[in-house]
């Protein structure tokens, strides 16, 4: 099998061009031999500029295995198991093509054999309700509740009651940097998803996490106490519309997606020259409609509105967006 010879010094430059040019075989390794270095090319891979052997002693990649090599099972079916999964902790979370339904338990038990430091795999069926409840089943395992680790925070969930989205890391790691001194407002805060690490990383004065739903508020609590932040975090088990505290905030988190008729209320927890961040699930063909809400509620109330930013943060369905607005309002100009 044939392989470019070099120097070490011009191995990655070497590497990268052939890489560049489509020659380099990825199913070897490369080889170091009496001082120089053996790149693996592909059988049809010809250079004058370059010097080519026959490499003696091949070094091959081992092939990753995937769940389905624990699987027998047909390939017609074969071709519908899923590509991907969510992990929290020690929980994994798999939504199945209606085909594979009855191989629900083979495929939950091929999951755990993968992955040996996991104990459970529920099978997702989507959520449902105001409180965005999942609808789940063990098909492995048994225990529920785990404890996931992100961001240098402790999460503590029940998975087959509390949904947890991966998607949105990025911006919990934007809001874990804000905050420093302030005091701040977390409508919606579910488990804790941006009190946690914005208590954890940024240290502000205050934050009233407001949760209705008891499960997601029991879980709120808990965590509160596993980050060891109780003299920063205060829970609040009970309605945004009427536990929202009034003029206090120098931000507010509203990081539920169908929150728009609580807009009122996130903007009067502001004092003047606070920051709202407003997320919604958006068309995109309406996108801009979080922010003509934005302007149109703080105008009710006599207050100006500037946007500082907006941002999708991950597609919600065919063609609608997560989207984030953030906006400073102030007391109106005279």
């Amino acid at each position: 099998m044939r392989a470019v010879i070099v120097s070490r010094e011009e191995t990655e430059r070497v590497r990268q061009k052939l890489l560049f040019e489509g020659a380099l075989d990825k199913t070897r390794r490369l080889v170091k031999k009496s001082g120089l270095i053996e790149i693996p090319v592909k059988e049809s891979f010809a250079a004058e500029d370059l010097t080519l052997v026959e490499q003696e002693e091949p070094h091959f990649y081992i092939p990753k295995k995937t769940h389905g090599d624990y699987l027998d099972i047909p390939d017609s079916e074969r071709k519908f198991l899923p590509a991907g999964w969510q992990i929290l902790g020690d929980i994994i979370i798999i939504s199945l093509h209606e085909r594979l339904e009855n191989r629900k338990a083979e495929i939950g038990k091929a999951l755990l054999s993968f992955y040996p430091g996991c104990r459970t795999v529920l099978l997702d069926r989507g959520i449902s309700g105001q409180m965005r409840q999942p609808e789940r089943e063990v098909i492995a395992g048994g225990s529920t509740e785990t404890i996931h680790m992100e961001n240098g925070c402790s999460f503590k969930i029940d998975a087959m009651k509390i949904m947890y989205s991966k998607g949105n890391l990025a911006e919990r790691k934007r809001m874990s940097k804000l905050g420093e001194g302030e005091t701040v407002v977390d409508m919606f805060a579910g488990i804790g998803y941006f009190s946690i690490p914005m208590a954890v990383h940024s240290k502000p004065r205050k934050i009233f996490a407001i949760e209705i739903n008891p499960v997601a508020s029991g879980y709120l609590k808990e965590n509160i106490k596993l980050n060891r932040v109780e003299d920063v975090v205060e829970p609040v088990t009970g309605d945004c519309a009427v536990a929202t505290p009034h003029g206090i905030a120098d931000r507010v988190i509203m990081g539920y997606l169908d929150a728009h008729e609580y807009l009122e209320h996130g903007i009067r927890a502001l004092s003047p020259g606070g920051i709202i961040h407003y997320h919604e699930a958006v068309p995109e063909a309406i996108e801009r409609r979080p922010v003509e809400r934005i302007f149109a509620e703080a105008g009710k109330q006599g207050r100006d509105a500037k946007i500082i930013n907006m941002r999708r943060i991950k597609k919600y369905s065919p063609g609608v967006w997560h989207v984030v607005v953030d906006a400073r309002i102030a007391a109106r100009s005279p």
